[in-house]
């Protein structure tokens, strides 16, 4: 049955009459009417983090390692600068969603002739790939590390993913947020016992926070930087954030709008700090672990592993680290393919069957992990592993562009357009990421030279 939002002030946004994004899920978690705060928190906690999970996926990895490695604390000034840019753009997510009814998939479908629709969607296909295939030989990686398993058969073995998937959202959506935030703490708990082990310098800690100007000065540091900021903003979780805030069922009222996405808004932004103690974690541990004794040619997440047990001096040290990484990739992999789902759905407004679409996905990605591994050996996995982040900032600034004109347009927005301040600061940041990113591409095809 065909579903339209109750408040679409513009007459473009009804040209395509499409069904509700992520239709087996929306509007399936209540909200108490009349609740408390934290219990109405509560109840729109959840997407946040969701959407945290591709903050701290095996692709921010390789990136924070080397940062730490070679820098010591510098970049967590980075770190902290890009988690802050994603604060904001997934707030945006989270207003075009409630605010219209649409994820921005379907508003690009919507606004868009459909030339242009194919080729945003095309370039999301390939953005979500990439994403998949960083968590692919992250999993594998960590299950190699862990059982001994080659990478070859560590990439099959993730196919599994997509069985526990549609379990979890059969059962329903809640189910599937509890599995995610439970990673993300046994993520978390990992390095929180990692940090205490190396003992970091938190005056050197607070130090690396505040942003210096060396960073700018040293190409090699600009390198590690822009990669940092590649691998964290994640183009795919704008369109899953906007898809995924609906499936509360909140009134669909100005008020009830304005109410869903305050509490929304909350969610995110603490789930995304805890990505930023993530992220920070894996810097901090490879600046106290590796850059403080020496080790800063640390790079690879395979050599950290081996080399934590004897730097910090107990036996546990590298099973916790490669622990974390199987959680990080198995959480990541959950989203992503959910992303993809949203993406086809939005874009194209065609539906396959869940199992299928999740298949498609996840071969995109194992494919070209399997032919690598096979042609190349296991060496070139963290090549690979840099690659895709690569393919992910191509995408970035196709994403951020349509989402500032969305929600900068009360045509579209009515009442919950951007205030100018916001405009402002997220047209800003959106020139910075696209600057900074095709940098970076330009850096990895060799047209500029980089370290």
């Amino acid at each position: 049955m065909e579903n339209l939002p109750p408040h679409l002030p513009d007459p473009s946004w009804r040209r395509a009459r499409v069904m509700p994004s992520l239709p087996e899920s929306h509007r399936s978690v209540t909200v108490p009417a009349g609740a408390g705060f934290w219990r109405k928190l509560l109840a729109f906690s959840g997407p946040g983090f969701m959407v945290a999970v591709g903050y701290m996926d095996p692709g921010n990895w390789a990136t924070d390692l080397a940062g730490g490695a070679q820098f010591g604390y510098t970049l967590l000034s980075v770190i902290l600068i890009s988690n802050l840019m994603a604060i904001l753009l997934q707030h945006l997510c989270v207003k075009l969603g409630i605010a219209t009814g649409r994820d921005l998939a379907q508003a690009c479908r919507d606004h868009y002739p459909r030339p242009v629709v194919w080729f945003l969607w095309l370039l999301c296909e390939i953005a979500i790939a990439a994403c998949d295939l960083a968590e692919v030989i992250g999993s594998a990686i960590a299950l190699q590390l862990l059982f001994g398993i080659p990478l070859i058969w560590g990439c099959l073995i993730t196919v599994a993913d997509v069985l526990l998937l549609l379990l979890l959202q059969h059962k329903g959506f809640r189910y599937l947020e509890a599995v995610v935030i439970t990673l993300i703490l046994t993520i978390g708990s990992c390095f929180a016992v990692e940090l205490y082990l190396a003992q970091p310098d938190l005056a050197a800690v607070g130090a690396g926070l505040v942003p210096t100007a060396e960073i700018l000065r040293n190409p090699a540091m600009l390198y590690i930087a822009i990669g940092i900021l590649g691998a964290t903003v994640m183009p795919h979780n704008l369109y899953l954030h906007s898809s995924i805030v609906q499936t509360r069922k909140y009134e669909q009222t100005s008020g009830g709008k304005r109410e869903a996405i305050k509490f929304a808004t909350i969610d995110s932004t603490f789930a995304l700090m805890f990505a930023l103690f993530i992220n920070g974690a894996i810097l901090v541990l490879a600046a106290a672990a590796f850059h403080g004794r020496g080790h800063t040619e640390v790079a690879e997440i395979q050599t950290a592993y081996h080399l934590l047990d004897g730097v910090l001096g107990v036996t546990f040290a590298g099973i916790l680290f490669a622990v974390a990484l199987l959680a990080s990739g198995q959480n990541a992999t959950l989203t992503g393919t959910l992303a993809g789902q949203i993406v086809m759905e939005g874009f194209l407004n065609l539906r396959l069957r869940p199992w299928l679409r999740r298949l498609i996905t996840r071969a995109i990605a194992i494919v070209p992990a399997m032919v690598v591994i096979g042609l190349y050996g296991e060496s070139k996995s963290m090549d690979l592993l840099v690659a895709s982040q690569v393919c992910l900032s191509l995408q970035l600034g196709f994403a951020c562009w349509p989402l500032m004109r969305f929600t900068s347009d009360r045509t579209k927005m009515g009442e919950f357009v951007n205030p100018t301040w916001v405009k402002l600061l997220g047209w800003t940041i959106t020139l910075i990421i696209i600057g900074l990113n095709l940098k970076l591409l330009l850096d990895f095809s060799g047209l500029i030279g980089g370290p």
